[in-house]
């Protein structure tokens, strides 16, 4: 059986997201009962991370856990990775060693290049290009607030970065809208895109994004890696922030969201994400049980 890996959002069709979806709502059900389930015993999962990370390694060395098998971190300082080794060469000892790996590191390439050469799983913990469990984690939040996001309106509002091209290809899995709204020289990167995307429009007013909006969300002006452009981006996002104005033109109902950690008074004001429609400590845990969902899907299948 060919391996299964979950490298950007589009690696999954529907029908696997839904069951991942249901997967996650049983595992945290189980969690919040305090109900012991470990259908991944004696199974270990590897963590890479050459990025910095709290949500990410968090939610997969305490889920692994939780699913009674075990987590094991590794940073490319600390191994040889960071003296050089072949992408390659590290893909093969790795994935002999372990069930599964989950890897948060810099340009898409070097995961793909990892996930060809490896015996097992490969799961994207984060990339410049791509942010799949993190979109997964909010589709999931929005579902269990408001039922299925399929024709619903979301609004993407700021950096046209890794968060955004994952909400990109989730919009067309789902049959969702996504109204994008960057400032100018921060645009969407059309090589990142599906040339048949037809689920998204561009708002050059942020405001406009927001109007009717289902959900609205937005990320950090200046991801990582990016740290030296921190004064030029705050001034070019000017007028990005998600205020209360903004979210008045959404729907009455409509939630917030932020993959955290977030900068009040710059991309969120205060009274947003701590207003009542803000979900984003309920999308910050539910990192936790998506992702145990996805490790027990790519591990053992679909689980009757």
């Amino acid at each position: 059986m060919a391996i299964k890996h979950f490298l950007q959002f589009s690696d999954f069709s529907l029908d696997e997201f839904d069951y991942v979806i249901e997967r996650a709502r049983l595992i945290k059900r189980k969690f919040k009962s305090y109900e012991q389930y470990h259908p991944l015993v004696d199974r270990t999962l590897v963590m890479v991370f050459e990025k910095n990370s709290t949500r990410t390694r968090l939610s997969f060395e305490a889920g692994m856990h939780q699913l009674g098998g075990a987590a094991i971190y590794l940073n490319t300082r600390d191994s040889q990775l960071g003296r050089g080794e072949p992408v390659e060469d590290a893909a093969q000892v790795i994935s002999r060693m372990c069930d599964i790996i989950m890897i948060r590191t810099f340009g898409q390439e070097i995961i793909e290049r990892f996930a060809a050469h490896s015996r097992v799983p490969v799961i994207n913990g984060l990339t410049n290009e791509h942010h799949p469990c993190q979109v997964l984690a909010d589709v999931f939040t929005y579902v269990e607030h408001r039922g299925s996001i399929k024709g619903r309106t979301v609004a993407w509002i700021g950096d046209a970065n890794n968060m955004l091209y994952s909400w990109l290809q989730a919009a067309q899995v789902f049959g969702f809208h996504l109204n994008v709204s960057t400032p100018a020289g921060y645009e969407i990167d059309q090589a990142l895109v599906a040339s048949d995307n037809r689920n998204y429009t561009v708002f050059p007013d942020p405001s406009d994004a927001c109007a009717g909006a289902d959900l609205v969300t937005t990320d950090v002006w200046t991801s990582m890696g990016y740290e030296e452009e921190n004064a030029a981006r705050l001034k070019a996002f000017d007028g990005w922030i998600v205020d209360g104005k903004k979210m008045k033109r959404a729907q009455p109902d409509a939630l917030f969201m932020h993959c955290l950690p977030a900068h009040r008074g710059e991309e969120v004001a205060a009274e947003v994400i701590d207003g009542p429609q803000s979900v984003v400590w309920d999308e910050a845990e539910n990192r936790l049980h998506v992702q145990k969902a996805l490790l027990e899907y790519l591990l053992l299948g679909r689980v009757e």
